[in-house]
């Protein structure tokens, strides 16, 4: 399956969710916000939010500073 996360192009396994995607990537859980098609997901909703086609899926992380 094809889809792009953080603007670039990927190829993804069959049936991923967005939880599955982030262990994938190896990010953690905690201090991130998600976005799938421009709309903001739940962190309780990633371990059921399907991927498909053709999706674009932002993964933003929070950084703390000044």
């Amino acid at each position: 399956m094809k889809a792009t996360v953080n603007g670039t192009p990927r190829d993804l396994p069959e049936g991923l969710t967005l939880g599955g995607l982030l262990e994938l990537l190896g990010s953690g859980r905690k201090g991130i916000a998600v976005a799938r098609n421009e709309r903001v997901v739940r962190s309780t909703e990633y371990d059921t939010q399907g991927l498909c086609e053709g999706d674009s899926v932002e993964i933003i992380t929070a950084v703390a500073g000044g």
